[in-house]
């Protein structure tokens, strides 16, 4: 029974993350439509900016802001006026290819521009064990699943309390309704992209020290975060951390009780297990579309 609540505990921290990273597709299809295949790259690029300023003598609080910013700019602002606003207005194949060619261009980038190792990447926490009612944790597998639920939960308030994540909600909604009622469309879609780099960079924050920077560490994460977001509902950001949870416990529950090697494809098992007994996610909401 211990050994299983601690599987569960490792499996809820990495899913945390994984959420993080899902939360980031049902944001920007919420509010623009637009499918980010590059969404673990998003992740990986941050990763490789912190070690930057920590190579510079920035400490790593300071380069995880210093990172965020750049992120703002580049994964946020540069990727919205640069790919999605000139593709959206031809349908969504084209942005889904550009995001994956976007995936592929940043990958081979890293590996030519910075190296094709993998770099050990401090920890967030200490290196430390903790007894919680007689399971043995450690500080890293709580921290990150608490700093993940945090994160989240920030996020959700954000939109549901504040004047401007209600307007974000409502450009998610209708954004023709609201124009109409006097909100700033653009700068509202332009906070989704910002807020999906801040996350990136959270989830880069979280799961570099256990993955190692890596060029090819966001790919595995990108398609995990992509399941997590369609298990949970595509359209519902809570059901991107149900979906995160889900797939992060799946995987550490298979590794341990079946094999190591089907650890990676439990993802996509429960993924299609989802999809064909209830399309829209386990949170998700049926939408009807006039054609």
């Amino acid at each position: 029974m211990t050994d299983l609540l601690q599987l569960v505990v490792g499996g809820l921290a990495t899913g945390g993350i994984y959420g993080l990273a899902a939360l980031g597709f049902t944001l920007l299809w919420q509010a623009s439509g637009t499918i980010n295949f590059a969404q673990g790259e998003f992740v990986m690029l941050p990763a490789f900016a912190m070690l930057g300023f920590m190579a510079a003598g920035a400490p790593l609080a300071l380069a995880f802001l210093l990172t965020c910013f750049v992120a703002v700019a580049v994964l946020g602002w540069a990727f919205k006026r640069g790919i999605a606003d000139p593709l959206l207005r031809f349908g969504m194949m084209p942005i889904v290819v550009a995001t994956i060619g976007l995936a592929i261009a940043m990958r081979n980038g890293v590996r030519a521009g910075y190296s094709a190792e993998a770099h050990p990447f401090p920890s967030l926490f200490a290196d430390k064990l903790l007894n919680i009612a007689g399971v043995t944790l450690t500080l890293a597998d709580v921290g990150t699943l608490l700093f993940a639920l945090v994160l989240v939960f920030a996020t959700q308030a954000f939109l549901q309390k504040t004047v401007t994540g209600r307007a974000m909600q409502a450009v998610a909604q209708n954004t023709d309704s609201a124009t109409v009622l006097g909100i700033d469309v653009p700068r509202m879609i332009f906070y989704t992209f910002a807020i999906n780099a801040v996350l990136a960079c959270a989830a880069a924050l979280l799961v570099t020290p256990t993955y190692l920077a890596k060029f090819d560490m966001g790919e595995s994460l990108g398609t995990k975060a992509f399941f997590a977001a369609i298990i949970g509902g595509f359209n519902n950001s809570r059901g991107a951390l149900l979906g995160g949870l889900i797939v992060g416990v799946s995987e550490n529950l298979a590794a341990a009780y079946i094999s190591p090697t089907y650890k990676d494809a439990v993802a996509l098992v429960v993924f299609m297990l989802v999809i064909l007994f209830k399309p829209q996610g386990l949170l998700g909401r049926k939408v009807e579309r006039k054609v």
